[in-house]
């Protein structure tokens, strides 16, 4: 989980991309009838030699990226894929899955089951209630404090000697009651660590005010409306997981239309999915992580352009799963990959710095 920890701004020397041979054949994303418009990057007016030395870099050496996609001004003009990856493999997004979870507590506020993110998580999760460790400071736990992962439990990820880290909780028979029964060691509010079950509590949340299992929910309001249909919810414990505890395994063209939604504020192609309101609070800044910016779990990652700093909004996963967003450069980027539990997915922090914004700010 620790892939984002030593993350300020990422950049790779450009020459480590800038050899090999000349082999890579560029091809326009096909058009599948999945709502996805595509254009020819030679359309772009670009000059495309960075791009064409990375794609014979990353064939000809190794790495875990498993495939790279660049939407440009609401059209998909790069498609690549690796490893034996295709268009309709679904990848397990592993901690993407939490910047979705966010969006559709979004939606629950839009559509009403929910009042607002400052209401005590006690007023919609009924069961379980906590029964260890029993603290005052529990009752002003809020949404937003699990949005900004700083509830005050004893949860962070980065540190397993925390009693809720991540890899402690899988351990355990019932997750949610375990992480409810998690001992205060702050304030809520306080202070943010790294606390994936304080999002699956998110998830919990939805689903109890709705009154629908999160996939379903998710499903109703958000994959339909977007035309995903290749979706699966997974979770690689061997014991049985709850629906709101699981992640989602999505394909690499329906991340970006996640990333798309954020982008155009909310809406897919005619469609307001979740309100314009709710996608610029919940990718804004609200506290950092490690020393980054992070807003209600997305992350705002800066990338340096020249002498200018450019902020993105990021849906980061453990091994190389990325939905990273540049709305100053109308854009959005796609990674999968598999290096987990490596500094290597952080590869794809050093293609956007090196390779496609450089490229994308360039004119023939």
């Amino acid at each position: 989980m620790r892939h984002l920890a030593i993350l300020i701004i990422v950049t790779l020397s450009i020459h480590s991309f800038c050899y090999g041979q000349d082999t890579y054949t560029y091809s326009q994303p096909k058009e599948l009838g999945d709502g996805w418009k595509t254009s020819d990057l030679k359309s772009q007016n670009v000059d495309t030699t960075l791009i064409y030395k990375l794609f014979n870099q990353l064939k000809d050496r190794e790495n875990q990226i498993h495939s790279v996609l660049l939407v440009k001004n609401d059209q998909l003009i790069i498609e690549e894929y690796f490893k034996g990856q295709s268009v309709n493999d679904a990848h397990d997004l592993r901690s993407t899955t939490k910047s979705i979870r966010s969006i559709l507590m979004g939606i629950a506020i839009d559509k009403g089951f929910i009042e607002s993110i400052d209401d005590p998580i006690s007023k919609y999760l009924k069961n379980p209630i906590p029964n260890k460790n029993l603290d005052e400071r529990k009752e002003k736990i809020t949404i937003k404090h699990l949005l900004t992962m700083s509830s005050g439990l004893d949860c962070n990820d980065f540190d397993r000697k925390s009693k809720g880290q991540e890899d402690k909780i899988y351990r355990k028979k019932d997750w949610l009651q375990y992480a409810l029964d998690l001992p205060m060691v702050n304030e809520p509010g306080g202070v943010s660590n790294y606390c994936s079950i304080g999002t699956v509590l998110i998830a919990e949340i939805v689903s109890q005010a709705s009154g629908m299992p999160i996939d379903k929910f998710a499903e109703q309001y958000l994959f339909n409306p977007l035309g995903i249909t290749n979706v699966e919810w997974g979770h690689t414990s061997k014991k049985e997981v709850i629906p709101s505890a699981k992640r989602l395994y999505m394909r690499s063209r329906d991340m970006a239309k996640i990333g798309q939604l954020i982008l155009n504020n909310g809406k897919w192609n005619d469609t307001q999915i979740i309100s314009k309101k709710w996608v610029e609070e919940s990718t804004s800044t609200k506290t950092k992580i490690e020393g980054i910016d992070y807003a209600y779990l997305w992350w705002n990652i800066p990338f340096k352009l020249n002498d200018k700093i450019l902020v993105s909004k990021t849906a980061s996963g453990n091994g190389g799963q990325f939905i990273i967003i540049i709305p100053e450069m109308d854009m959005v980027a796609v990674f999968t990959g598999g290096a987990y539990n490596s500094q290597d997915g952080q590869l794809a922090f050093a293609i956007m710095n090196d390779i496609f914004l450089p490229t994308f700010t360039s004119r023939k």
